[in-house]
C-alpha cells in the first residue's frame, strides 16, 4: 500500500509556528526531495503549493516545481525524519533511506545561492505568482508526475524583491 507524505521547507513546528523562508532576489531552491537509493519505486508528487507573505502586488515570483536529473543543490539544511510527515498516522515513520535519501546535500531546504550546474531537467509545473498570494496545484488521480530515486525534485523560485514563503510537497511512495 502507497503512503503520502507531507514534506514542508522547513523543520517540524513544536512550540513555535513554521518558519517563513526568504526568496531573496536570484534563482533559490527552497526544498529538495531525494528518494532513498535503496528504493526501486518512483516517488509521486500528489500535490505543492507556495504561498507568500508580501504587503503590496509587485512584480510576479517565478515558481518552478522541476525535476533536476542527478544535480541537486550543494548547499542547503538538511531535513530530519522528524521534519518529514507520514499522513498515516499508523504507518512507520520515515527514516534516512526510507524512503527519503536525509544525507547532506539531498533532502532539505533553503539552499545557498548554489543551484548546482543543471544540465537536464523535466519541468512539472512553473508559474508566475504575486507576493500577496498563494498557489495549490493537484493533479488528478493517475496523472501525477513521478521521478526516479536517481532524479532529484526541487521547488525553486525567483524573485524581483525579496518576500518570505512556505513551500511544500505531497509525495506518494
Amino acid at each position: 500500500m502507497a503512503e503520502l507524505y507531507l514534506i514542508p521547507n522547513g523543520p517540524s513546528p513544536t512550540t513555535a509556528a513554521q518558519v517563513k523562508v526568504t526568496t531573496g532576489t536570484a534563482i533559490k531552491t527552497l526544498l529538495q526531495v531525494k528518494m532513498g537509493a535503496s528504493l526501486t519505486k518512483r516517488g509521486k508528487v500528489v500535490e505543492w503549493g507556495i504561498s507568500f507573505d508580501g504587503t503590496t502586488a509587485a512584480t510576479p515570483i517565478q515558481c518552478e516545481l522541476l525535476c533536476t536529473g542527478t544535480v541537486g543543490v550543494a548547499a542547503l539544511t538538511a531535513h530530519v525524519a522528524a521534519g518529514i510527515v507520514n499522513l498515516d498516522p499508523n504507518a512507520t515513520a520515515p527514516t534516512d533511506d526510507n524512503p527519503f535519501d536525509l544525507s547532506a546535500n539531498m533532502t532539505g531546504y533553503t539552499s545557498s545561492s548554489t543551484e548546482g550546474t543543471i544540465t537536464v531537467s523535466r519541468m512539472m509545473d512553473v508559474q508566475l505568482i504575486a507576493p500577496t498570494n498563494q498557489y495549490v496545484k493537484q493533479w488528478p488521480l493517475g496523472r501525477e508526475p513521478q521521478f526516479h530515486p536517481s532524479e532529484f525534485l526541487r521547488i525553486r523560485v525567483t524573485a524581483a524583491a525579496a518576500v518570505n514563503a512556505y513551500t511544500y510537497v505531497l509525495i506518494e511512495v
